[in-house]
């Protein structure tokens, strides 16, 4: 099915910009070593550690930078792995570097003299004579700081050298900054490699030596780096992973615009706060695509999934160079590991391996960083492995063979079966140490059934991911739960059980917002039902059709799932084919063809509460939407709610209330939802957005607006207007003083000729109109739109249309106009009983009434505002407050209390007006140097939305010269030279003034 979407800028791909090297999070480690450095008497050793990809050569770039520019000769020394088989490399290029640098001596050695008996040193192999050689180079060097990156790759005989340098007669001004790889602090129990020498297993390492293991008497790099840091007058300088706020920050600075929480936590968990993995593993999503930019802010999709880390990677190559059996040790952990300590003993049977040889490898591993050990009750033997990454560890696990990954994780089902069988039949036993806590063990254990596939169980593999999947809540889990279904699907060896796995399946991949899976399965199940299937299940499955083809936009197919005909070909129950159909009419907006068809049909679906819940429900909708609203008020009531099951309750519920807040009625659905016993935050995230809106909270609002339209992952009911969304963030954005992004966003989402009416789209468009002063293009979308729902035979969703167009002849000075706009919408307030429709008709015919019968006029204004007030929605109050006070009544009173609700809502363009119009009224404005800043931040908003002098002062309401004086103001009160300048501070966000 092919989509009609229009490309959205609110959903653009993310980039990876690294140009900004600055450091982030390293505050603290910076000063330390600027304090270490700029002290005469201080140390001449440094050493920066830290774990491989913490940042220590960004870091040790930073510090050379700053020595230079405060006028420090600086030599950099690079190694490369490989160095360490050849001895005393690191110090012959030492001593050829400081060469360039000795200080002027009467008795100086001719030149090349040192250079030659250094080559002949390290041709010899001989350390003391390079020692000698190395301390001769620095004594006698000018002042400088050698700075040497990546140490660990050094050779030993290099390092031990280095042990023996006797730093304290080092020359006045040199300096020697090394930094080197620790992945663990030196400690209790922990030998100089950094791994515990405690063996988890309970047995003793003995038969033959493991692979790679040390000659006696020969120190390891590791331990010469420990010797070289505890050398008399050394420092050194830790760097630790980042926090959780400091890799927001990172995420920020590469990707160009704020990451979301749900981006900014899987980055900090997947990298545990390592800038080396943030870097792999945000190069991975953007590549592919996998993060969205909207409004300056970044969102990850709802089924993303961590990305697999090419083999060039360094975190890939740290497990690769350490060969067999390391990488087969690793592998296993990377699906065994949760199992805890008996993972080793399972890890050496797949291998192939001894448990002692087994052993080896999990001490390998931590000593390179890969793994750490989790410690015991005692402390001193290790309840198990986990991976230091978890980004290494999916990866690890992703590039296992699908024979080995099924083999692996058919043991650990069959482990966790084993456990799980006994403690069904009263067995008393301990659990395992190592597991996962209860909130991730569900997730691992359908994790590894769905990997095993048939090598378990299958009647028992279908049943336990089948139940996990149900276990998720829904909107935080889906896109795992449709894997774990798509596996029970694949598992399933009998049709009539394959049918109701393809139908949950189906309608988690609409949840999910998989609407190409969703209408696979939902279709699959219409075309061949099978005898398992009630009528009840293939009302679901054609319902559930309709449904991702609206959240898919897609009307021509729509249209076609609007008549018989398409229903009729298929075989299945008159019941599926009318609530089908009837919903495809409803989504369409042919309110009167549906209510027909309804009504033709009734002794089909009117049989009993579940078959009748969902056509009730269309039905009361398309009176509704022709302005007949008693059936909807039934509906609201959930008579058969306690006969539904709660799947169905809550989709019948969601549906409604975005229709009621369609409509601005907040009161009635707060009470929609006590009665079906939900809450705001379990609703989808259309409906919590529509709630933020009403309420006042636009700051969530907006993010979550974003993160719908960066994905276009809305899930839609069959409301009576598909635009909600993008409207209502579109008035948000012009009172913020955005009306260019506003417009965008307008534009991007208006639908074709063939889509239903979209009423508040077209009233936000007009609004946006009117702010510009263009009259006459908001009268003609006005226009458009009541012609649009004339069309569809809707009311429902006019009023706002109406009152606009009446404000719009008003302005025009068209008063008999305007008047007939009053009586049709004074018709639709009398007819539909909607609050909002009565308060916009006292608003209107106020403004109509103003000039030819004032006093009437201030008694709509009057009932307006009491009106208002009792609805509670804070900007509907704050406008009307603000439209009473222009017309006379209690100003003051009114415009200090509007003044304060449009603060609390962030309405930064209507605050503006309400000052001008306290300073009008002669009245003080409340905190004068706050509403200075706020003053400013709202012209430089303006100006970074590319509107003319002449557009801002239309929007502000102020003389073309009174904005260029403002505008000057601006430009010396923040040192900015010109609107360019300032324009590129606002949207970079070093703006700091304001």
């Amino acid at each position: 099915m092919a989509g009609h979407q229009r490309t959205i800028r609110w959903g653009t791909p993310a980039g990876l910009d690294r140009t900004d090297e600055r450091l982030i999070g390293r505050e603290s480690e910076s000063e330390k070593i600027h304090d270490f450095l700029n002290d005469l008497d201080g140390p001449r050793l440094v050493l920066i550690r830290g774990e491989h990809g913490v940042g220590r050569s960004v870091f040790l770039k930073a510090v050379g930078e700053r020595l230079r520019a405060r006028g420090t000769a600086v030599l950099a020394v690079h190694c490369v792995p490989g160095d360490g088989e050849q001895p005393l490399l690191l110090a012959l290029r030492l001593v050829l570097a400081l060469e360039e640098h000795r200080s002027a001596s009467p008795r100086q050695r001719p030149t090349g003299e040192l250079v030659t008996r250094a080559l002949s040193a390290f041709d010899k192999r001989d350390p003391t004579a390079m020692h000698a050689l190395l301390h001769a180079s620095l004594v006698h060097a000018t002042p400088l700081a050698v700075i040497v990156d990546d140490v660990q790759h050094a050779d030993p005989d290099s390092l031990a050298v280095l042990c023996r340098i006797d730093f304290s007669r080092l020359a006045p001004g040199v300096r020697l900054v090394v930094s080197a790889v620790r992945h663990v602090a030196p400690g209790p129990g922990r030998t100089r490699e950094g791994a515990s020498d405690a063996v988890g297993s309970g047995t003793s390492r003995r038969g033959r030596k493991a692979k790679g293991a040390r000659a006696p008497g020969r120190e390891g790099p590791a331990g010469l780096l420990e010797r070289l840091a505890g050398v008399e007058g050394a420092r050194t300088v830790e760097l630790s992973p980042l926090g959780p706020d400091d890799v927001t920050a990172l995420v920020a600075r590469w990707l160009r615009a704020k990451p979301d929480a749900v981006l900014a936590r899987q980055a900090g968990e997947l990298t545990r706060g390592i800038p080396g993995a943030v870097d792999a593993l945000l190069t991975g999503w953007t590549r592919r695509g996998r993060i969205r930019v909207a409004d300056g802010h970044a969102f990850l999709g709802a089924r993303t999934p961590v990305p697999v880390l090419p083999d060039d990677n360094a975190f890939v190559t740290a497990v690769d160079a350490l060969g067999e059996p390391y990488r087969a040790v690793a592998a296993a952990l990377s699906i065994l590991g949760p199992l805890g300590r008996p993972a080793l003993q399972l890890t050496a049977a797949w291998a192939g391996l001894s448990t002692d040889a087994a052993y080896d490898g999990v001490r390998r591993l931590v000593e390179a960083g890969i793994l750490d050990q989790v410690p015991g009750p005692d402390g001193a033997t290790a309840e198990g492995w986990t991976f230091r990454l978890p980004l290494t560890e999916h990866t690890v696990r992703e590039r296992l063979s699908p024979v080995d990954r099924s083999r692996l994780s058919a043991t650990a089902v069959e482990v966790l079966w084993k456990d799980a069988d006994a403690e069904s039949a009263g067995c008393v036993i301990r659990r395992a140490p190592g597991l996962l806590d209860e909130a991730n063990a569900l997730a691992y254990r359908a994790d590894r059934v769905a990997d095993a596939g048939s090598r378990v169980d299958r009647e028992r593999a279908v049943a336990e991911l089948t139940a996990a999947a149900r276990r998720m809540s829904p909107g935080t889990g889906d896109g795992r739960a449709l894997l774990w279904l798509r596996a029970a699907r694949d598992l399933t060896e009998h049709a009539d059980a394959r049918d109701l796995v393809l139908q949950e399946y189906g309608t988690t991949a609409y949840l999910a917002c998989d609407y190409p899976t969703g209408q696979a399965a939902g279709e699959s199940l219409l075309r061949d039902p099978g005898p398992a299937l009630s009528d009840l299940d293939l009302q679901e499955a054609a319902c559930l059709v309709v449904a991702v083809t609206a959240n898919q936009h897609d009307w021509t197919t729509m249209s076609r799932l609007a008549t018989t005909y398409w229903w009729d070909r298929l075989p299945i129950p008159a019941l599926a084919k009318v609530s089908g159909q009837a919903l495809a009419l409803c989504h369409l907006s042919r309110w009167q063809q549906a209510a027909e068809l309804l009504q033709r049909t009734e002794t089909v679906w009117n049989t009993c509460p579940r078959a009748r819940a969902a056509p009730a429900q269309f039905s009361a909708l398309a009176d509704l939407a022709m302005g007949r609203p008693e059936p909807y008020r039934l509906e609201l009531t959930l008579q058969d709610a306690p006969e539904l099951p709660p799947g169905k309750v809550y989709y019948l519920t969601g549906s409604m209330i975005d229709t009621l807040l369609t409509g601005y009625d907040l009161d009635a659905a707060t009470t929609l939802l006590a009665t079906a016993g939900l809450t705001e935050h379990m609703l989808p995230p259309l409906s919590q957005f529509l709630f933020h809106h009403l309420s006042g909270r636009w700051d969530q609002a907006l993010d979550t607006a974003r993160w719908l339209l960066a994905h276009n992952e809305i899930r839609s009911t069959p409301a009576s207007d598909h635009s909600l969304l993008p409207a209502r963030t579109a008035a948000i954005l012009l009172a913020q003083g955005r009306p260019t992004t506003a417009l965008h966003l307008v534009e991007d989402m208006r639908g074709p000729d063939t889509s239903p009416p979209q009423c508040a789209l077209h009233a936000s468009e007009a609004e946006l109109h009117m702010a510009l002063g263009d009259l006459d293009a908001a009268e003609t979308t006005l226009r458009r739109g009541l012609a649009a729902a004339r069309e569809h035979d809707q009311i429902y969703g006019t009023e706002e249309l109406w009152a606009l167009l009446a404000e719009v002849k008003v302005e025009a000075r068209r008063t008999a106009e305007a008047a007939n706009c009053l009586e049709s919408l004074g018709q639709f307030a009398s007819r539909t009983g909607s609050g909002r429709a009565q308060l916009r008709y006292l608003l209107a015919s106020a403004r109509v009434l103003r000039q030819q019968a004032p006093d009437t006029a201030r008694d709509h204004l009057r009932e307006a505002v009491n009106l208002a007030r009792s609805r509670g929605l804070p900007f509907e109050t704050a406008t009307t407050l603000l439209e009473a006070a222009d017309g006379g009544a209690a100003p003051g009173k009114h415009l200090y209390e509007a003044y304060e609700l449009f603060g609390l809502t962030g309405a930064a363009l209507w605050r503006f007006h309400t000052r001008t119009m306290l300073r009008e009224a002669g009245l003080t404005i409340p905190g004068r140097k706050q509403a200075t800043a706020e003053n400013d931040h709202l012209l430089a908003t303006l100006l970074a939305e590319q509107l003319t002098t002449r557009q801002i002062a239309t929007i502000l309401r102020l003389h073309e010269d009174a904005v260029v004086g403002r505008l000057t103001r601006l430009l010396a009160r923040t040192g900015k030279r010109s609107r360019t300048e300032l324009v590129t501070a606002v949207l970079t966000g070093t703006l700091n003034s304001l």
